[in-house]
């Protein structure tokens, strides 16, 4: 009896064990965003997009996690050599990686390059201290400038100005090449007499900096910008609104530019597309993640001049909103 009961009762075990159902575990994507300086537009909205993948991660597979990077320029390189998946970089990169031009002469698979949007206008901004009598960027010679670390949009934007001067490194007393967090303490101190940084604005670096020092942001404009903008059409006339920062009321006239979510080819379609609807379907979150977002609007964001270089996962969602009806 004692035989036969346990063999029933293992039977009836192997019985309930195969009539449990198995679920098979969703298989979970795991996308990188490079961003920027932790202190800048690029970090806030990385970390923000990331955020809204993971508030609607029911609708989808991906995880996302966002990246401080030392800028555009390093993050078109990682783009291309598969160590991200999404990044942030100015329309100047794209522009300059697509036509190989320097930084990128060397660079393989650019073609590669996809954008999935637009998000916020950048100026390319310097921020001297007053006692140094700096006004202009031609009165940069002979002072103490950081020129941005390599792979900086900074760095990037200041060879081609110095290219439309004339100039190289050797003007300046000293060409620093501190990164973005760096550069306001050592502007403080006194170590430097100048910094540059290509941003959207407001911007706290520069906030924080002229709160406690007595600065004020530089003109960049005249015959070299007009001969930049004709020969490099990927930069555009632009100012810094007067009064965002204490020493500096009035409009400060530069270049600037467009900051841009790019990818690959080699990124899914459905990964993409998944990150670009639920941007643009919550897209007030982002807007109040950082100032310099808050302007941002869907008919702006939307990358519809060339439709052969949207990712095909974007591609997708613009078509399913009708932003691209003959494409």
């Amino acid at each position: 009896m004692t035989g036969k009961f346990l063999s029933c009762l293992c039977a009836l075990c192997v019985a309930s064990v195969v009539a449990v159902p198995v679920f098979a575990e969703r298989s979970m994507q795991h996308i990188t965003v490079l961003t920027g300086g932790e202190t800048g537009v690029y970090y806030a909205a990385g970390q923000a997009m990331c955020r809204l993948l993971a508030r609607t991660q029911a609708d989808h597979s991906l995880t996302c996690q966002a990246l401080g990077s030392s800028g555009g320029v390093a993050n078109v390189r990682a783009l291309l050599n598969g160590q991200a998946q999404i990044a942030l970089i100015q329309s100047s990169h794209l522009h300059k990686a697509l036509n190989r031009l320097p930084p990128f002469t060397e660079a393989a698979r650019t073609d590669d390059l996809r954008v999935l949007f637009a998000l916020h206008h950048e100026v390319f901004s310097i921020l001297a201290r007053r006692d140094a009598g700096v006004v202009h960027f031609n009165d940069l010679r002979g002072m103490r400038l950081n020129v941005g670390n390599p792979g900086s949009g900074q760095r990037d934007a200041l060879e081609d100005l110095l290219q439309a001067w004339g100039w190289t490194h050797g003007v300046f007393a000293m060409a620093a090449e501190l990164d973005a967090a760096e550069q306001a303490p050592a502007l403080g101190d006194g170590n430097i007499d100048a910094m540059t940084y290509f941003v959207g604005h407001p911007n706290a670096a520069l906030e924080e900096a002229s709160s406690v020092i007595d600065a004020r942001l530089v003109a960049v404009s005249g015959r070299a910008v007009e001969r930049l903008l004709s020969s490099k059409p990927y930069y555009t006339q632009a100012e810094v609104p007067g009064g965002l920062y204490r020493g500096s009321p009035k409009a400060t006239p530069s270049i600037g530019v467009r900051a841009l979510v790019a990818s690959t080819r080699q990124t899914p379609a459905d990964t993409v597309y998944e990150l670009v609807r639920t941007v643009f379907e919550d897209l007030p979150r982002l807007q109040h993640a950082h100032p310099a977002l808050a302007g941002l609007d869907e008919v702006a964001m939307r990358l519809t001049g060339d439709p052969s270089r949207l990712h095909e996962g974007a591609l997708r969602y613009y078509r399913e909103r009708g932003w691209l009806p003959e494409f």
